[in-house]
């Protein structure tokens, strides 16, 4: 696992815990790069495979520390757990149903959209190509979820 904090400081709002579920070391590093970009300064925990991402929201060996997180960024496409058996686990579990979790992968397939969503996905963005399309996406996850939503309060 890596965190990611990036040093601007932003309006007077609540920096926020975000876990990005994503095994490629690209998508990761264009996230970290479009968070700078666009000047957010929330902290990005990273974990690689699905098995990962329920032990650090469950706050499980060796994750024991972790923050709860108010956002989970979650591909599709994991080794161990896929993002769809995540969502599942993460929805169907009381303790952590509240927390929002956006799907953000590469699928576009309607069959993976409509899943997601009656699995519980609260959002489904697919990855743009184009990193300045990136910028875009990070930029409207950060203004409604993080800046105008009222999120859950923290456990």
């Amino acid at each position: 696992m890596s965190t990611y904090e990036n040093d601007f400081s932003r309006r007077d709002a609540q920096t926020r815990e975000i876990l990005l579920v994503e095994d490629n070391p690209g998508d990761v590093r264009l996230l970290e790069e479009a968070m700078e970009e666009a000047d957010i300064s929330h902290r990005i925990h990273v974990v690689s495979n699905g098995r990962d991402a329920l032990e650090f929201v469950r706050q499980r060996e060796p994750y024991e520390d972790a923050p709860r997180p108010d956002l989970v960024l979650l591909d599709l496409n994991l080794p161990q757990l896929s993002g769809e058996e995540v969502l599942d686990s993460l929805k169907t579990d009381p303790d952590y149903c509240e927390i929002p979790v956006i799907m953000l992968t590469s699928s576009d397939t309607p069959e993976n959209v409509r899943q997601a969503y009656r699995l519980g996905a609260n959002a489904y963005l697919t990855k743009p190509v184009d990193p300045d399309a990136f910028v875009d996406i990070v930029r409207s996850i950060e203004e409604f979820w993080l800046a105008t939503a009222t999120l859950p309060p923290g456990q």
